[in-house]
């Protein structure tokens, strides 16, 4: 007896569905993949703006040892853009990890190379900067690895639950008082990096003074610049050029008041950030050995 039923098409679940053939995708499959547009992580409009503060950040190092209000001017613009690409990846709905991790190796990578010029500026405050830039590499880089291994699969850093913590819960989502934070941090040591060239009692004369008669009796006042350039280092005969470009230092002083609460205030929080965030590995860890059997009982 002939069987008339209808014999099933080669590649085809008996529910009608197309399936992979051999292992590979059949042609209305690779037709849809190749017409699937892609898109260029890189050329993200945040991202775009990410390499501008790159850039700004550069060039404001370039200018920081003899220009302090060229470097000034385009290190503010480089921060200043921080706040820009987050607003346009909202508007443009282009968030992304890298452009996340991007933005925060800038953020960090700018405010210590400032501090390392505040550095060798106030050699008496050295230490205390060096352990601001291992405060805040430390604090980020402890936090970015815990969000990573402990979060959910794609959650942000910023995604901070307040029963973890209410300071870093408010701290990362309220956008005012992360961009006030962020900002008077900022304008605390630029307005430093301004007194240093401008205030010589936070930063006394780096080249010999003339202290024979009619000599000035302003402090860091140098004796014959020019005949000194060659015969001392970089720094202290860059610093002395600026210095008699008559800089004042009433605002940066103003500045410098103003912002230096807020600023403490980051550095407490970062400190809250990296003890969370240890506290927050550790408790993982104890999970992970109790599902291995640890320790082990005798």
């Amino acid at each position: 007896m002939t069987d008339v039923r209808a014999r099933k098409p080669q590649g085809q679940t008996p529910n009608g569905s197309n399936r992979k053939l051999n292992g590979h995708a059949n042609p209305s499959e690779r037709h849809a993949q190749s017409t699937e547009p892609t898109e260029n992580i890189f050329l993200f409009y945040p991202n775009i703006i990410g390499y501008s503060r790159i850039i700004l950040a550069i060039a404001s190092l370039y200018y920081m040892p003899l220009h302090p209000r060229t470097c000034s001017l385009l290190y503010s613009i480089s921060c200043l853009l921080d706040a820009l690409d987050g607003v346009a990846a909202r508007r443009f709905d282009q968030s992304t990890r890298f452009g996340a991790v991007l933005d925060m190796v800038t953020d960090r990578c700018t405010t210590s190379c400032l501090l390392v010029f505040l550095s060798s500026a106030f050699p008496r405050w050295a230490l205390l900067f060096q352990g601001l830039i291992s405060l805040d590499f430390a604090s980020h880089y402890m936090h970015m690895y815990a969000t990573l291994a402990m979060g959910s699969s794609g959650q942000s850093h910023k995604k901070i639950d307040q029963s973890r913590s209410r300071l870093l819960h408010l701290y990362y989502n309220n956008r005012i008082v992360l961009f006030v934070f962020c900002a008077l941090n900022e304008l605390f040591f630029i307005a430093l990096y301004l007194l240093s060239f401008s205030s010589p009692i936070l930063s006394p004369s780096l080249l010999p003074t003339n202290d024979g008669p009619g000599a000035s009796s302003q402090p860091g006042t140098p004796a014959h610049p020019s005949s000194m350039l060659f015969a001392t280092p970089g720094s202290a005969w860059a610093m002395e050029l600026a210095r008699a470009n008559k800089m004042d230092s009433f605002w940066p002083w103003v500045i410098a008041g103003v912002s230096l609460p807020v600023m403490a205030g980051k550095q407490i929080l970062n400190v809250i950030q990296l003890v969370k965030a240890s506290k927050w590995l550790a408790e993982g860890d104890i999970e992970i050995r109790r599902a291995q059997g640890l320790p082990k009982r005798k």
